[in-house]
C-alpha cells in the first residue's frame, strides 16, 4: 500500500492470519474448558475433552502420511466422530470429504475415486455398501471402523484398524497446521447428482469461518446453545455448524436417525434450544402426538431450507411455539446464504400473512455479499414488482471455491462474475427475494409459464394434503400442462375431483393440476421431494408407484 497509510511493514504473524473456523475450538476450550461440548447418549465430551480427541484425529491422519492437499473421507452419522473430523482433517492441512450415507454403491465408488480418499472413516451401520462401493473404487484408502455404542445394527468392521484404537495413537497436544492461506481447501461436499456424477463442490477455510460466524448472527444464538443434530453433517458440512458450535462455545446433541418421539425426548432432557431441517423434519414435529412436546418449556429455534416451505408449515410450527427462521442456500453457498430476516411490522400481521412473509427466501447473510435476481437475457437485476422473474445470484465470500477438476462447470457457474444459482425468483417491494421455481420447474403451457411452487403452495393448504410435487406432463394442444402428485396424511382421505377444485379456487385456472396421482413421494436423505423422479414419471404417462 502507498500513500501516508503505508506502515512499511508488510504482513507479519502479528497483524495478520489466514481465515479457519479452526481457531474457534481453541477459543473455546481455553476459554469454557469445562463447560459441555457433545452430547451422544452415555458419552459426554467437554470442550477440553473434544479438542484433545481431535488432536489426536490429527497428530494419527499424519502419522499415517495425511497432510495438505489429501482428501479424508467419512461415511459416518452424526456421532462424536463426524465432529470430530471436521475439526481433525484440516487441522492436518487436508480436506473432509463427508459422504451421504443414504448413496448407493457406485456414487459412492466415483466420489471415493473423483476425490482420490487416502482416509476413509465408516461407521459400520454403512459397512455393506461401502464395502462394495471399495470393490469398485480404483483408490484403496487407509479405513477406519466406526464403532458407535449407541447404534446396536451389526454391521461389519472392513477397515484395518478401529477408529478409538487409531485416536489412541496419536498426540492431545498436536499443534495444527496453519492454512497457507484461507483460500486453502478445507472440505469436498457433493452436489445430489440427479443426473449423471454428482459434482465436487470445494470450500475454502475462509468461507467456513465466515458462514459459522454468520450463523450466530443471523440467528442471534446465544452463547452456549444446545444444538440438536438433525440435520446431517455430510449435507453441506451441517450447514457450518460444526464450526458455528464451537464459535458458540455450545453444546452439540448427536442424533443417528431423525425420529420424532426421540427428537423431543432431547429436547426436553437436554434442554435443546436449536436444530435445523428440511420442511420434511419439522413436518414430522408438527403431526406428532401432542403428548410427546410434554414437559418442554423452553423456548425453541427452528430454521429450516431446502424446498421452499409452505405457509400452513411455518403457521403450524408457530402454533405449537417453535420459532422458525427461514434460510435458504445451496450446497455451493455453503449451505444458507439468505434469511427470511423478520421485521418488526410482521407481528402485527395475521398467522397467515405473517407465514407468507416468513417464507421468502428473504435477503443476504450479513457475510455473504451481495445476492440479486438478474435477468438471465441482459444481466440486469430484475425490478422490485414481485412480478418479473429472474435468476438468483450470489457474490462474496461464502461461494464455494468451485468444482473438483471441472474448469467447464466452474466457469459456467460464475458466469459474469455472479455464482449463477438455477432458481428462478422474483424481487418483491420491499427487496426480498421470493423463489417461484427452479429453471427446469417451470411449466410453460400455451406460452403462459406456471410456477410449480404456487400450485403446491395451494395443495398444501388443504387439510388432507401431506406432501405435494407439481411437474410438467405433455399435452398435443398446450405443449405441457401440471401434473400434480400428492401424499396425504396418515388417515386423511382425498380425491382427484375434491384438489383439482381446491386449486381451482385459489388459482388461476390455466394453472390448475389436470391430473393428480396419488401414492409416497420420493425424497433424497436430505428430505427433499425428488422432481427428477416424478418428471420423468410424468413424460412417460405413467403412474408414478
Amino acid at each position: 500500500m502507498s500513500g501516508i497509510y503505508d506502515t512499511g511493514l508488510e504482513r507479519t504473524a502479528a497483524n495478520f492470519a489466514a481465515l479457519t473456523p479452526l481457531v474457534f475450538l481453541d477459543w473455546a476450550a481455553d476459554v469454557y474448558p469445562q463447560r459441555p461440548a457433545v452430547v451422544h447418549g452415555a458419552r459426554r465430551y467437554t470442550w477440553t475433552q473434544y479438542r484433545d480427541r481431535c488432536r489426536r484425529l490429527a497428530s494419527a491422519l499424519e502419522a499415517h502420511g495425511v497432510g495438505p492437499g489429501d482428501t479424508v473421507a467419512a461415511v459416518l452419522a452424526n456421532t462424536p466422530e463426524m465432529l470430530e473430523a471436521h475439526f481433525g482433517v484440516p487441522m492436518t492441512g487436508a480436506v473432509l470429504n463427508a459422504v451421504n450415507t443414504r448413496l448407493d454403491a457406485p456414487t459412492i465408488a466415483h466420489i471415493l475415486d473423483h476425490g482420490e480418499a487416502t482416509v476413509l472413516l465408516v461407521d459400520r451401520e454403512f459397512s455393506g455398501v461401502v464395502r462394495q462401493a471399495l470393490e469398485a473404487a480404483s483408490v484403496s484408502p487407509l479405513v477406519v471402523d466406526v464403532d458407535d455404542s449407541e447404534f446396536t445394527g451389526a454391521g461389519e468392521r472392513i477397515g484395518t484398524v478401529e477408529y478409538e484404537a487409531f485416536l489412541a495413537g496419536g498426540d492431545p497436544g498436536y499443534r495444527r497446521t496453519q492454512p497457507v492461506d484461507e483460500w486453502q481447501a478445507i472440505s469436498l461436499n457433493y452436489t445430489s447428482g440427479t443426473t449423471g456424477n454428482p459434482k465436487g463442490v470445494v470450500y475454502h477455510h475462509r468461507g467456513a469461518h465466515l458462514n459459522a460466524v454468520g450463523n450466530i448472527l443471523t440467528w442471534s444464538m446465544p452463547r452456549h446453545s444446545v444444538y440438536l443434530w438433525t440435520l446431517p453433517m455430510f449435507h453441506c458440512n451441517g450447514w457450518c455448524f460444526p464450526w458455528t458450535l464451537a464459535a458458540n462455545a455450545g453444546t452439540s446433541v448427536c442424533l443417528r436417525r431423525v425420529d420424532a418421539r426421540e427428537i423431543y425426548r432431547l429436547v426436553r432432557e437436554e434442554k435443546v434450544t436449536h436444530y435445523c431441517g428440511a420442511p420434511i423434519v419439522h413436518k414430522m414435529l408438527v403431526d406428532a402426538p401432542a403428548e410427546l412436546r410434554d414437559g418442554i418449556d423452553h423456548q425453541i429455534s427452528a430454521m429450516v431450507a431446502a424446498a421452499p416451505p409452505p405457509a400452513s408449515l411455518i403457521a403450524a410450527m408457530e402454533r405449537i411455539g417453535i420459532d422458525l427462521t427461514h434460510v435458504y442456500g445451496l450446497t455451493e453457498v455453503y449451505g444458507p446464504a439468505t434469511v427470511a430476516a423478520k421485521q418488526d411490522a410482521w407481528a402485527d400481521l395475521d398467522l397467515e400473512e405473517r407465514a407468507r412473509a416468513n417464507g421468502r427466501q428473504g435477503v443476504r447473510y450479513l457475510l455473504e455479499d451481495a445476492v440479486t435476481v438478474l435477468d438471465p437475457d441482459t444481466g440486469e437485476e430484475v425490478p422490485a414488482d414481485g412480478e418479473t422473474m429472474g435468476e438468483i445470484v450470489f457474490r462474496g465470500n461464502v461461494v464455494m471455491k468451485g468444482y473438483l477438476k471441472n474448469p467447464a462447470a466452474t466457469q459456467e457457474a460464475f458466469a459474469g462474475g455472479w455464482y449463477h444459482s438455477g432458481d428462478l425468483a422474483v424481487r418483491e417491494p420491499d427487496g426480498y427475494v421470493k423463489i417461484r421455481d427452479r429453471a427446469k420447474d417451470v411449466i410453460i403451457s400455451g406460452g403462459e409459464n406456471i410456477s410449480s411452487v404456487e400450485v403446491e403452495d395451494v395443495l398444501y393448504q388443504h387439510t388432507a394434503v401431506a406432501f405435494a410435487a407439481v411437474v410438467a406432463t405433455p399435452d398435443p394442444k398446450w405443449g405441457e400442462t401440471p401434473r400434480a402428485y400428492v401424499e396425504l396424511r396418515d388417515g386423511a382421505t382425498a380425491t382427484e375431483h375434491e384438489l383439482v377444485e381446491h386449486c381451482r379456487a385459489h388459482l388461476a385456472h390455466f394453472k390448475v393440476p389436470r391430473s393428480v396421482v396419488f401414492g409416497a413421494l420420493p425424497k433424497t436423505s436430505t428430505g427433499k421431494i425428488q422432481k427428477n423422479v416424478l418428471r420423468e414419471s410424468a413424460r412417460s404417462s405413467e403412474s408414478f408407484q
